[in-house]
């Protein structure tokens, strides 16, 4: 299959269903750049578990402290 992001015809790609929407992909740096969400302060991808306030992705405590949010924290 040919990979939407690359046109790579792979014979180890793999689809991802996100938010009901099929997608092919060659390499996991290839899905990060459909899938993964930007950090709201920073603007890098997030492809650990991030952060979520209001809507907005963080990629940790410190972007989101630097955004005006004030509740997130990485650990208690």
């Amino acid at each position: 299959m040919q990979c939407e992001v690359c046109g790579n015809q792979y014979d180890k790609s793999f689809t991802v269903i996100a938010a009901g929407v099929t997608h092919v992909f060659d390499s996991i740096e290839c899905a990060a750049t459909v899938i993964a969400p930007r950090c709201q302060h920073c603007g890098c991808r997030i492809l650990g578990h991030g952060l979520e306030a209001n809507g907005d992705f963080f990629c940790c405590a410190h972007c989101a402290k630097k955004s005006g949010e004030q509740s997130l924290r990485h650990r208690a």
